[in-house]
């Protein structure tokens, strides 16, 4: 295939991404096997049981699609009431947990690494 007929984008349909447990809930995750890409990008619905838990190296960032009434984040020692349309950059180090049922895009640099969860 010649190399103008190649496509240089990268497609995902999030319906067609099975979903795996992870700390929070359910992340469907995408682009991780894309080499021109960083991070991966994620969108998690996240349940009552949320996990608090830290990344050594990973640096989070969530976006809030979709939350119920009094949804709020632990972040450290800190309590913070969040709703859709709200954004979140989480650092390494942060230890953090969604309180509340909700649903986030996570854009995670580097690539997403499930070694990289880490619970006290």
């Amino acid at each position: 295939m010649q190399e103008s007929a190649q496509k240089k984008y990268h497609l995902v349909d999030f319906s067609q991404i099975e979903g795996t447990s992870c700390p929070c809930g359910t992340a469907r995750r995408a682009f991780a096997d894309v080499s021109e890409f960083p991070g991966t990008l994620h969108v998690t619905e996240i349940s009552e049981t949320a996990e608090l838990h830290y990344h050594r190296k990973l640096t989070e960032t969530y976006y809030f699609l979709e939350c119920e009434k009094d949804a709020r984040m632990q972040l450290d020692d800190e309590v913070i009431s969040v709703h859709a349309g709200m954004s979140i950059v989480i650092p390494p180090g942060v230890r953090h947990r969604a309180i509340g049922t909700m649903k986030i895009i996570n854009i995670v640099f580097p690539k997403f690494d499930p070694e990289d969860e880490w619970f006290d």
